[in-house]
């Protein structure tokens, strides 16, 4: 995972994303004008997120822009539906620039070992719970879904210590998963969290920590519709895996 940034640093990272086809033609002066940053916060930033430098970052995306065949759309659309498509292409590259091998590799583990895993979500992201509960089922393990608050508060004072939960929660803020998060957490039973806000109470709650990247643009200011793809490629990633692990085992 990259270091974490500053507040003046994470405000120009999520300036640059929502701002992508003009800052790939301007020079770092031009960028600290047009953000309003200082050009040391720019190269601070840069250096955080793994490129040597401003120069670096702005070669990789005239490069991705030139040479991908594959995003010749972009060159047919005008600047909103680019900004459209390029912002699920920066949740998608930056989600998994996030994930960490130690920690599918532990969930994997953890997953084998149990004799239970319990899925909690609620609202836009049970749908994701559905189909994590579903591909356990055909590998073989017990899973069950949880989606109703007032079940979730008594199921999580039940749940054996030979069990596992895993939470899926875009902002982490949830307030009857946070509440199930904490009475797991006196009974020591692992909690696994998908998430893509770093500093909610789930995250902090979790075992093991699933981080997304969400991008602050929404289509939809009035409703909590926020993307799920950051939660979806992970839950994805995290089940291929667990297959590709279970065949090793048994060849």
């Amino acid at each position: 995972m990259g270091k974490k940034l500053s507040n003046a640093e994470n405000y120009l990272w999520l300036f640059i994303q929502n701002h992508l086809n003009e800052v790939s033609e301007l020079s770092i002066v031009k960028l600290s004008e047009f953000a309003n940053v200082s050009t040391a916060t720019i190269v601070r930033t840069m250096k955080k997120k793994g490129y040597s430098g401003y120069t670096a970052f702005r070669h990789e995306l005239l490069s991705q822009e030139k040479n991908d065949s594959k995003y010749q759309i972009l060159s047919q659309a005008d600047n909103e539906i680019k900004s459209v498509i390029m912002k699920n292409e920066i949740e998608l590259n930056n989600t998994l620039k996030n994930l960490e091998i130690g920690i599918i590799e532990d969930t994997i583990r953890q997953i084998q070992n149990a004799k239970m895993v319990y899925i909690f979500a609620r609202g836009l992201s049970e749908p994701i719970g559905s189909e994590l509960q579903m591909k356990l089922q055909l590998v073989g393990k017990y899973a069950e879904l949880q989606t109703d608050p007032n079940i979730i508060k008594t199921v999580a004072k039940r749940i054996k210590p030979n069990c596992i939960v895993i939470f899926i929660s875009l902002n982490g803020q949830t307030k009857e998963l946070v509440n199930a998060a904490k009475t797991l957490e006196r009974k020591d039973i692992t909690k696994i969290v998908f998430t893509t806000n770093s500093s909610s109470a789930l995250a902090v709650l979790a075992d093991l920590l699933f981080l997304g990247f969400k991008s602050e643009t929404t289509y939809f200011p009035d409703y909590e519709v926020r993307s799920r793809l950051p939660l979806q490629i992970m839950t994805r990633i995290l089940m291929d895996s667990y297959v590709v692990r279970i065949k090793q085992h048994f060849h």
